[in-house]
């Protein structure tokens, strides 16, 4: 496929509530070092700001974030910031609320719901925003999000937040959610060989809640597909497309259902590429099935 020709609207789109996105986008996390937290190795921040915008110019206009994606030297929000302020007027940024760091990179207890209008507003500032599109509750294994997610119905109302999120949940977290405020995406670990989330999927699929999986490239140990490394049954079926293992990965993902989201994150240029060609790749039923496999043998 000519570079020309890659974009993320080959993925087609979905609509988190009022605003249409293509559903092949982009994480940040990888943004800000080699690891996701990463304080010893600072990214490289001509690279990273080439890399959101390139990302934007092959299609991208829906970019995950988050206040605790930073590394010595580097933040995710400011590095989003410096590349594409002012931002397109299709451009939607998503965060996620609740996990803190300090600033030595320590993690935080997980916020109280009085702590969360400290936690969006520090995402305002660093996004240089008036009002974040799309704002996720990470939680952490509470048996119950209704008060933090209250905190965050009320912000929603006082205009600082458009839409809300829940992430890390399970079908009952979701529920707890929809009783207070509109629920317009889940996000939860889910990819080829890690599908614990499926009742919530096609909850989501049924609902029309976005459902958009973290580490869909690396799996469930986190090691598989970014490094061109995988088991042989995606190999296999990478090299019948003359596709990467993680394109494979991500065609996997967004067959799941029109509802599915992807948000592949990289800091290398290269991979960004590739990352948005896998919008395009269509996998047979045999292979879809090939690759299902994988989850069910555990």
């Amino acid at each position: 496929m000519s570079e020309k020709t890659i974009n993320a609207a080959a993925a087609g789109t979905w609509k988190l509530g009022d605003l249409t996105i293509n559903r092949l986008g982009f994480g940040a996390m990888r943004l800000t070092g080699s690891a996701a937290f990463d304080l010893g190795t600072p990214s490289d921040r001509e690279r990273s700001i080439a890399v959101l915008r390139r990302a934007v110019d092959l299609g991208v206009n829906h970019i995950d974030t988050a206040a605790f994606y930073f590394s010595r030297l580097r933040s995710a929000n400011e590095l989003i910031n410096r590349a594409l302020a002012p931002y397109p007027d299709d451009l939607v940024i998503a965060t996620k609320v609740g996990p803190g760091r300090d600033p030595s990179g320590e993690w935080l207890p997980f916020a109280r719901p009085d702590r969360l209008r400290g936690q969006v507003e520090e995402n305002l500032r660093q996004l240089g925003r008036d009002h974040l599109d799309l704002v996720y509750l990470r939680q952490p294994g509470l048996d119950s999000i209704a008060e933090h997610f209250g905190a965050l119905a009320e912000l929603r109302e006082a205009g600082l937040i458009r839409h809300l999120g829940v992430s890390n949940v399970r079908p009952v977290h979701l529920a707890q959610a929809q009783a207070i405020a509109p629920v317009v995406s889940v996000q939860n670990l889910y990819g080829v060989g890690a599908v614990r989330s499926q009742e919530l999927l096609r909850t989501c699929g049924e609902q029309g809640v976005a459902f958009v999986p973290f580490f869909a490239i690396a799996g469930e140990g986190r090691d598989q597909g970014a490094s061109g490394t995988d088991r042989e049954e995606v190999l296999a079926v990478a090299r019948a497309h003359g596709a990467t293992p993680a394109q494979v990965r991500l065609a996997w993902t967004l067959q799941q259902g029109p509802h599915v989201l992807a948000i592949p994150g990289t800091g290398n240029p290269d991979h960004l590429i590739e990352n948005v060609a896998a919008a395009a790749l269509r996998l047979t039923d045999e292979e879809m099935a090939r690759l299902d496999a994988l989850s069910d043998a555990g």
